[in-house]
Order: C-alpha cells, then structure tokens, then sequence
C-alpha cells in the first residue's frame, strides 16, 4: 500500500468519524422520549453533546491535514484548491463546519453549562428547563446543518475520483436535505426509516 492510499483511507475512515451531528441528534431526540427527566439523567445526556465536541475538532483538523497530503503526494500544488470546483466546495464546507462546531462549542454550550450548574435538586427548575430550551433548539438546528453539510462533504469527496451526473448529485444533495430534516424533526430508531 502506498503512502497516498494510506492517507485516503485515513481522510475517508476521519469523514466517517465526523458523524456526530447524526448522533447528537439521535441523543437529543431521545431525551425528549424521558419528558421530564430527572436532572442526573439529563446531566448523562448533556455530557455525552458536549465531550463530542473536541472529538470533531479532531477529526475536521485530521481531515484538513490529510485533504492537504492529497493533494502534495502525487505532486499537485494547492492551488488546486481553488482552480477545482469540487475540492474549493469541500473545502468551504469544512470551514464552514469548523465554524458552526465553534459555535456551539464556545457559544451555545457554555451558556448551557452555565444554566445546569445552578441546578441544586433532582430535577431541574421549571425557570431554568425555560431558559435551557432556546439553547438548545438552536443546538439541535444547527447539528441538523452540520448533519447534511457532512453528507455532502462524502458526496463531493466521492466526486474528486469520479464525477457523477449533476441531476444525480443534485439528487442525492436533495435526499441529504431530506435525511437531515428528518433526523432533526423524529426519532429514527431503524437508521434509514
């Protein structure tokens, strides 16, 4: 196996492990199956959103190292990353999950935190359970775009290989949008149904 195979199979193999805004959104939506659940077990689920973070920043900074070694190993220069269409359109998207990852981690989730460490009982305050929601929802939306911005970066790094038809890739864009909506709207306890 060559260097440039193993470095693909490493930057495919981290794309599959950027998964967790699939996740996030399954934690979150099964949370609600709990209704009120008591602060302990609210607390488990928190934690499990929150530790995902740094894992992604992980794997998004893996998946720029190794983009870049794909494009040096057979010789190629980085300007190809912007005379290239697919891989100038991965690259935004990275950035712009790198961004929204941001966010969360260093906006939304601290106020969360915040809100939870004033909980003194078993369950959480009516008034603060008020004050986490808004926090929340915006969480759980802007994993849903995180969610259809990592299946078009699969979509598009199939593509720097071999393109598809654009109706197919407008196709499969389109079905993303609509896998993502409805991880963020419902439960998906059989995966795809």
């Amino acid at each position: 196996m060559s260097a440039y195979d193993a470095v693909k199979f490493l930057h495919i193999l981290t794309v599959v492990f950027m998964a967790a805004p699939l996740y996030n959104l399954i934690v979150v939506n099964e949370r609600l199956r709990f209704g009120k659940a008591p602060y302990a077990v609210d607390r488990y689920f928190e934690n499990l959103i929150k530790t995902n973070a740094m894992r992604c920043f992980v794997f998004q900074a893996t998946a720029f190292v190794t983009g870049i070694l794909l494009i040096l190993l057979p010789g190629e220069s980085l300007s190809v990353l912007f005379t290239n269409r697919i891989l100038l359109a991965k690259s935004i998207l990275l950035l712009v999950l790198t961004i929204l990852l941001s966010y969360v981690h260093f906006g939304i989730q601290p106020r969360i935190e915040a809100l939870l460490t004033q909980v003194q009982s078993e369950q959480i305050p009516p008034v603060i359970a008020e004050q986490l929601l808004p926090w929340r929802a915006r969480r759980k939306k802007l994993a849903g775009f995180c969610l259809f911005f990592v299946v078009t970066l699969v979509l598009l790094g199939l593509q720097v290989f071999v393109r598809f038809d654009p109706l197919l890739t407008g196709l499969l864009i389109l079905l993303a949008a609509l896998f993502s909506w409805r991880v963020y709207k419902t439960n998906i306890p059989y995966g795809w149904f």
